[in-house]
């Protein structure tokens, strides 16, 4: 992935791992576009940040994906980059679930059918693209789950699966596909901002930029705290692993 002469949508942008990478992105001189329901959020990002734009985008509506997607790529017809990271992470007890499933339906609609459908919409605008990007953001917890979080788990798992398969699809285009892969990082997702136990969110960035620069840029982006999540199972430990996050974890709400 060139990391300079870019134009960057980055979803969920405004704060958390979304922030710190437009953050990144627009300190090396890219053409950085934040994306997100909260505007107010949204301004104060950009604002910080001269030069860099932001669109409101509702990452739940189908129709305005749509229109997002056409906008977008008519005011920014440079467009080559899509990062796909805004989501939302809630506990849930399967035990004592609501009838309507509101906050699992909401995690599968923002987590994994706002990324497929907002990559559906912007891929014929990056196919002709002299090159382009599809950056989608799982996580640690996509290869073992944290059992607090079923369906957010569940998602990023799915998101796993979702990117071989569109990086298969795409190999022989002109668009490289790459998953950012995070272990527990300090965000305001699950209240991880004041937790001594996630990893700061400057250090991480940092990492993430680092391992970009590689050479040919990893398909996965794995700093190295999250790689005993990564490859519990190819380790051989998945279970000691499994039942110590849960047990560690325990306490987050």
């Amino acid at each position: 992935m060139n990391l300079t002469g870019n134009t960057i949508l980055i979803t969920g942008g405004g704060s958390g791992i979304g922030r710190g990478l437009a953050e990144a992105f627009h300190a090396l001189g890219n053409q950085v576009v934040i994306a997100g329901r909260r505007q107010a959020v949204l301004d104060e990002t950009a604002a910080g940040n001269p030069g860099m734009k932001s669109l409101s985008l509702d990452i739940e509506s189908p129709g305005s994906i749509r229109s997002f997607a056409a906008q977008v790529a008519a005011e920014y017809p440079s467009l080559n980059v899509l990062i796909n990271n805004a989501g939302i992470m809630r506990a849930e007890k399967l035990l004592a679930q609501p009838a309507d499933l509101a906050d699992a339906e909401a995690i599968v609609t923002t987590n994994l059918l706002g990324p497929i459908r907002l990559t559906a919409a912007l891929l014929p605008h990056l196919q002709n693209q002299p090159h382009a990007a599809i950056m989608n953001v799982s996580s640690g917890l996509a290869f073992l789950p944290l059992s607090l979080t079923p369906t957010y788990c569940a998602t990023k798992a799915a998101i796993h699966s979702y990117t071989l398969s569109l990086r298969y699809q795409l190999k022989a285009t002109n668009t490289e596909v790459l998953e950012l892969i995070p272990p527990y990082v300090a965000t305001d997702l699950m209240g991880g901002a004041s937790d001594p136990r996630a990893m700061p969110l400057d250090k991480f960035i940092t990492e993430v930029m680092a391992i970009l620069k590689q050479q040919p840029t990893p398909p996965e982006i794995c700093v190295e705290s999250v790689k005993p999540l990564r490859f519990a199972a190819e380790s051989g430990k998945f279970d000691v692993i499994f039942n110590g996050l849960n047990s560690s974890m325990a306490d987050i709400h």
